[in-house]
């Protein structure tokens, strides 16, 4: 059975289509006639590819201070990587140098971090800066099992530069600011029957 051409498959005519292929007609000339790229800069997918990296770099370190082996947040730097804390005058310079601070961590010490608002720019295809905020809850003594809910040993932010190293996104820099902080607390041992 053949269908004979009717309004449902002829495209529609008149005023009324006009009005509704307006819109599309301007967006096409916009988009001829905007701006081309400023040489160097990023196209979109590449960009947010690179956000994207940056932003699961700074969540790795965080996974790895608290579930993993603190020694290897030294593999998310540079091999002239930078952590420091300008308030305190702290500064560890160098991958070994970290890898050594990180180690150091006491073997007795349970910690979560809470990190939000992530924002990444992207300056060149290798080269971008962030600043995410952080919560730590951090006790040292941990054995095991459950703690009773406590306040954060600190508050704070960071301030994150990354290079693309051989293609791969890493920490350049990192600067810790702690407008709230104080000691981490020592749970005592649960007493013994």
């Amino acid at each position: 059975m053949e269908r004979s051409p009717g309004p449902e498959t002829e495209p529609a005519a008149g005023p009324a289509a006009e009005a509704d292929a307006a819109p599309h007609a301007e967006a096409a000339a916009e988009a001829e006639a905007a701006p081309a790229p400023a040489p160097g800069a990023l196209d979109p997918l590449t960009e947010l590819l690179a956000e994207r990296a940056c932003e699961r770099l700074i969540v790795e370190f965080l996974r790895r201070l608290d579930l993993g082996d603190p020694s290897t947040v030294a593999e998310l730097f540079t091999p002239d990587g930078v952590w420091e804390w300008p308030q305190g005058a702290r500064r560890i310079e160098g991958r070994e140098a970290l890898r050594e601070y990180f180690g150091s961590r006491p073997a007795d010490r349970l910690s979560r971090r809470m990190c939000t608002n992530i924002l990444v720019t992207v300056d060149s295809p290798t080269s971008a800066s962030a600043t995410s905020y952080f919560a730590t809850y951090r006790v040292d003594g941990y054995t095991g099992g459950m703690l009773p809910p406590r306040l954060p040993a600190n508050v704070g932010h960071y301030e994150d530069t990354f290079r693309k190293v051989d293609g791969v996104w890493l920490l350049a820099t990192r600067a810790t600011f702690l407008p709230f902080g104080g000691p981490t607390e020592r749970v005592e041992p649960p007493p013994r029957p």
